[in-house]
Formats: C-alpha cells, structure tokens, sequence
C-alpha cells in the first residue's frame, strides 16, 4: 500500500509539473511556434495574384478593351471599286461605243460629326469598367486569400490546444487510475477522464480533415497542387478598428472598383443616349470616280472622265428605328441607374453588417485576454488545489480543465472571426487596412 500511496504522489507530482506549464502558455495565450514551415500571408496573397487564372484573365479583358478604343474613334475603311462601264454585249470591245471605259472609284464614309467621339468614349468606359472588374477581382481574390489563412490558424491553434489538453487529461487519467487501484478514488472517475480524451481524440480527427480541406481550397486560389503542403500560419495580431460607418461608406466611394465600375457604365449609357440621337442625322458619303476610254474604231478619240459625288442616307423610317433606339437607350441608362443604386444600397448594408460583427468580435477578443480565460485558469488552479487536499471530487476538476479547453478555443474562434472581419470590410471598401491607418 505504502509503495503504491508513492505511486500516486509522484504522478501528482507530474501532474503538477504539466499542469504549471500549461497554466502559463494558456496564461499568454500564445504558444511557440517555429521559425521553419511557418505560412506567410503575404506570400500567399503574391503567389494568388500572380497564379490565378482567372484574375489573369480578367487582365487580358482589360488589354482587349484598351485596343478598341482607337478602334471605335477610326473612320470606316475607304471603298475601292474597279468596275467596266457600257461594255456592248454584241463585241465587248472597249474601242466600239463612245461611252465604254474602264472606272476606278474611291469612296469614304464621314459619320455625321461626333459620332465617331462618342462612339470613343463608349469605348473608353467600356475599358474602365473592364478595369474596375479586374480590380474587383483582385480585391476578392486577396480577401478570399485572407479567410482561408485566417482559418487555417485556427484550425492549427485548434488542433495544438486539443493536443495540449489531451495530453493533460492523459496526467489526470493517470493520476484517477492511480488513486482508484490503491481504494481513494471511484470507477466513475477514470471513466469520465477516459471519454473525455476519447472525444479530444476524435475532435483531433475532424480538425486534421478540415484542414487537409481547406488546405486544399487555398492551394487552388493560388493554382497549387491541392495536395502542396503549406505550413502553420503566423500568429495573428489583434489591431484596434475605430472606423465610423460613415467614413467607411466615403471610403468605398472612392475605392471600391465595384461603384467605379458602375459610375463608368451609368457614364457611358449616357454617351449611348447621345449617340443614338445623333442617329437622327444622316452620315455624308463622298466619291471621286476616274474612267479611262480607248480611242474608237472610227478614229474618235476617246476622252477620259472624272466623276464625283455625295451620298446621303435619308433616315425617313425613325418613327420605328431611331426614336425606337433613342427609347431603348434611355431605358439602358435608367436601369444602370438604377442598378448602381442598389449596388450601393447593398454596399451599405454589408458596411454596417460586418463593422457591427467586427466591433462585437473585438469586445470579445479583449473580453476572453483579460477575463473569461485568466478566471477560467484560476478556478482550475484553485481546483487542483482543493483536489490535492481532497476538498473538490475529480469530476469537477475535469469540468474545469474541459471548460479552460472550450474558452481557449472560443477565444482563436473569435480572433480568427474578426480578422475576417477585417478582412471583409477592406473588400468591400476597396481599401487594403494597415497598422498606421487603422
């Protein structure tokens, strides 16, 4: 009985041991991690940003629209024709009737001035809104980087806490097992430990496949294998957000390529309007035509000519053709209008919804550092405590650590959420944050 009373004393005193050591990682709320596979967001972001097909080809659009915009100012090509004039059909000679020769025409078509100006413009905004779509893109694709690093974290701090506690409700299991073989301790109390570590190992299952998961979503934002292994994030850094939902709106005006796109749509159906009145007046066709005659079979000579001219087209259907367009438009723009609104609109709303998110994760962020967590740890010390003098039972002792154990997840759940937050208001600003203008 005496060597198995030692037994029992040693193993509490491991316990100790592992129990102070815990006490002052959790205390921090920060463990060690490192320097080698250590996953650099800014890393990731440059390898999505050069990577990325389909921001690559949003580039490409950009590049298309930008060519046609000299396109779309240029005048149409000039009509050469070759032609044969008053052939007799009984000879086809060229030297039998006076009025046989042999044409050359030149035509150029002049669209009614300020047109091919609009028609310019139209194409310039076009580009911009190509542009802006690129941009927007882009600004998705970092924040999308930005999500799945921050929940890679905490699936790793998940998985290293759960491992950590798994480890310690081990020490207790040994140490409830101990006392039960030598009569001063109960059945109920191994077992509770032992289902407890059960559960840690099978949560421990779960989160590896979640992060071979999501492992697998981030290499194929920045087109990797989906099985390239990616080390452990950094540890995230808590910074202070003091934005007012107005200043966030004034700043999404200025940089969020999504308005800029539909500013730049709204301005080129007003060109299409302008355009389509210009329709009303008719474009100016000029040629010059020079025909070459032989000298005739009766010794005449054959005198060559030059031609000229002016083409009008004569917009008499615009009851049911450019009225029509006109009208058509006009509807355009009132829809773009329309849709820029709600655009708007719901930028506004997704403002409000995430700064409230992110005002209500960073309370909670403070509130776990310097309450819920360093109380929770000092119920569990003074647990330990009362079990060590046999005034606390064992089961209340687990309840203690398992409830330290879901706090200390709460807490990267939280600190993962609002840098999400962030994230996801620098998206729908268009305005990447940093420390010096938070």
């Amino acid at each position: 009985m005496a060597k198995n009373f030692s037994i029992i004393k040693r193993s509490e005193v491991l316990f100790l041991i592992v129990f102070v050591l815990t006490m002052t990682l959790s205390a921090t709320i920060t463990y060690a991690q490192s320097e080698e596979n250590v996953l650099l967001l800014d890393s990731l972001i440059e390898a999505a940003l050069k990577n990325n097909p389909q921001l690559q080809s949003l580039h490409s659009a950009v590049l298309v629209d930008s060519v046609k915009i000299p396109q779309s100012g240029a005048l149409p090509d000039p009509v050469l024709t070759l032609s044969m004039m008053n052939l007799p059909t009984n000879s086809f000679a060229l030297d039998q009737e006076p009025m046989t020769g042999k044409q050359i025409t030149l035509m150029q078509l002049f669209p009614f001035p300020g047109k091919l100006g609009l028609k310019e413009k139209i194409s310039s905004e076009a580009k911009a809104v190509s542009d802006a779509n690129y941009r927007e893109y882009r600004n998705q694709l970092i924040r999308n980087v930005k999500t799945a690093y921050f929940d890679l974290f905490f699936i790793d701090k998940s998985i290293e806490i759960t491992d950590k506690n798994r480890q310690l409700l081990q020490e207790f299991a040994d140490i409830a097992e101990a006392r039960y073989k030598v009569g001063r301790g109960l059945q109920q109390d191994v077992l509770k430990v032992q289902v407890e570590i059960s559960k840690m190992i099978d949560h421990l299952i779960q989160l590896k496949q979640k992060r071979t998961v999501k492992q697998a979503a981030l290499n194929t934002i920045i087109n990797k294998s989906a099985d390239n292994t990616l080390g452990k994030p950094q540890e995230l850094e808590f910074l202070n957000f003091n934005k007012t939902l107005d200043s966030l709106q004034a700043m999404a005006l200025i940089y969020r390529p999504l308005l800029s796109g539909w500013t730049s749509m709204r301005i080129q159906s007003s060109y299409q309007v302008d355009l389509a009145k210009k329709d009303y007046w008719p474009n100016i066709g000029i040629f010059l035509a020079y025909t070459q005659r032989n000298r005739l079979q009766n010794g005449s000579p054959g005198y060559d000519f030059v031609s000229g001219g002016l083409s009008l087209n004569i917009p008499i259907y615009s009851g049911s053709k450019q009225s029509k367009k006109v009208e058509e438009t006009a509807y355009h723009k009132q829809m773009v209008d329309e849709r820029y609104r709600q655009t708007l609109n719901q930028i506004n709303f997704e403002l409000e919804t995430k700064r409230t998110s992110a005002e209500k994760n960073a309370e909670l962020v403070e509130l776990f550092k310097t309450g819920i967590i360093p109380q929770a740890s000092q119920s569990l010390e003074s647990a330990l405590t009362g079990y060590q003098t046999d005034k606390v039972d064992f089961l209340t002792l687990i309840n203690n650590q398992i409830t330290l154990f879901n706090y200390q997840l709460e807490y990267y759940r939280v600190l993962s959420d609002y840098n999400k937050d962030l994230a996801g208001l620098e998206y729908i600003t268009g305005f990447q944050f940093t420390n010096s203008n938070m």
